[in-house]
């Protein structure tokens, strides 16, 4: 009761308009991260959340921006609870904004069941490891860094790379074996429209079968409604994981646009600045939304959450990469030099891993010479890589048999086994298959990594 009185209550002391924050005075009663209304004289409703709360002034972030408003003529209206957003499989099919509002032409999303947008902490007793495979289609990720059914995998990259492509592959393939409905949750940060009709064309088949929410921030939406995306992308996922039972994946991308909207909130703010101006809240700012994925003891479903970042100038210990790797479990790395060889996905397997392979892959999950496969090509890449170094030192001429043959190895595994189309989809038998064709231009003595059983079954 005491709430809908509250929401009846216009405030009207606006102190400041600062960027996307407003600053208004006479409140009391007023919580952190409570959602208000805006009403602006002459303009249409637009909504807050509730940043700061210092004696009776209040801080809020208007999530329209505060462009277009003046400090008379507007009335805030506190609704006593936190921004909530409707859940359940209403969702499924629907094109949106970054604020979850209707692009595709059709009404707004409705469900009996609301959920807050910052998530329900959960108590880490219940959370299940990461288990089973998630079968992305693309054979580097599967072969060498394989996805696991609630993990969180980042995907490195540097701008000008083909990592939309590559995160909407995955987005469009993307299985599990547990049998269960798999479900997709695009969110897209900061993007421009043409990358934004890339997804929307590129998802479409998805879309239509009903397996696919789709969440569209573009570089000229709101600073705030970025900030919003993927805290509304999870929130859905967790419902549809945890309350219907499906696997679900989210891709996110793109992490470094985010963390640039939270930079710009946080000098709004007046915060003090930490590395390169991003606030020192970032890691658990980052972390707290990571780390919604997973299993729950007793809930059939999972999220599963691959993030996509660019890495400004290609620089790896820049803070969002940099962050992002202590709370992720591995990364799959793009790399210039392999994508100017005409390669698709150009990942560097060297410097991309899943530490969570172990858990998904081999005996009784994918198959099992998978993990030993892995392995015994990882190492001879790296062998290829020194053979490599070292040819350009003597000469090629100067090589033995054996450095040649890895060097033809190398050639041959990047442009059979990494090396596909953009839409190609290869199941595992196919992937584990190229990779033993990789492997037997290897000699045999070579091979230390395959017990002689699996040598004499798939060795062609």
């Amino acid at each position: 009761m005491a709430n809908s009185h509250r929401a009846q209550v216009g405030h009207s002391d606006v102190r400041e308009l600062r960027g996307p924050l407003l600053v208004l005075g006479d409140t009391e009663g007023v919580g952190w991260d409570e959602f208000a209304t805006v009403d602006v004289e002459g303009g249409p409703q637009r909504h807050g959340l509730v940043l700061e709360v210092d004696g009776d002034e209040t801080t809020l972030q208007v999530l329209e921006g505060t462009e277009g408003m003046a400090l008379g003529g507007v009335e805030v209206r506190f609704q006593g609870r936190p921004l909530a957003v409707p859940v359940g499989p209403g969702w499924l099919g629907r094109v949106c904004n970054g604020r979850g509002e209707p692009l595709d032409g059709g009404p707004p999303v409705t469900a009996e069941d609301t959920s807050p947008v910052g998530g329900w902490p959960l108590n880490p007793v219940y959370r299940e490891p990461p288990q089973d495979p998630v079968i992305t289609g693309v054979s580097v990720v599967d072969a060498l860094t394989t996805l696991v059914r609630g993990q969180k995998l980042p995907i490195f990259s540097i701008p000008g790379l083909p990592h939309l492509t590559l995160a909407t592959q995955i987005a469009a393939q993307a299985t599990a074996s547990s049998g269960r409905a798999f479900r997709v949750v695009f969110a897209a940060m900061g993007m421009t429209h043409a990358d934004i009709a890339y997804i929307r064309d590129r998802l479409e088949e998805r879309s239509a079968a009903g397996e696919l929410v789709l969440l569209l921030n573009a570089a000229d939406d709101p600073v705030i409604e970025r900030i919003l995306t993927p805290r509304i992308a999870l929130t859905i996922a967790e419902s549809l994981a945890y309350d219907y039972g499906s696997d679900v994946l989210v891709v996110m991308s793109d992490m470094t646009s985010y963390a640039e909207a939270v930079r710009e909130v946080s000098a709004a703010r007046r915060e003090i600045p930490a590395r390169r101006g991003y606030p020192g809240y970032l890691y658990s700012d980052l972390a707290e939304l990571y780390e919604r994925c997973g299993r729950v003891r007793g809930r059939e479903g999972s999220v599963t959450v691959v993030p996509v970042l660019t890495m400004p100038a290609g620089d790896i210990t820049h803070p969002v990469p940099d962050l992002t790797g202590y709370i992720t479990e591995g990364q799959v790395v793009l790399d210039g030099d392999i994508d100017a060889r005409g390669i698709y996905p150009p990942v560097d397997v060297l410097s991309s891993l899943s530490r969570l392979m172990r858990s998904g892959a081999g005996r009784g999950r994918t198959r099992e010479d998978h993990l030993d496969v892995a392995a015994q090509i990882l190492s001879a890449m790296a062998r290829a890589r020194s053979a490599a170094e070292l040819a350009e030192l003597v000469g090629a001429a100067a090589l033995s048999e054996t450095d040649k043959a890895y060097i033809e190895f190398r050639t041959v595994v990047e442009k059979e086994l990494l090396n596909q189309g953009r839409d190609e989809l290869r199941t595992l038998e196919q992937t584990l298959d190229l990779a033993w064709q990789a492997l037997s231009l290897l000699p045999r003595r070579e091979l230390t990594m395959l017990s002689a059983e699996f040598l004499d079954r798939y060795l062609p």
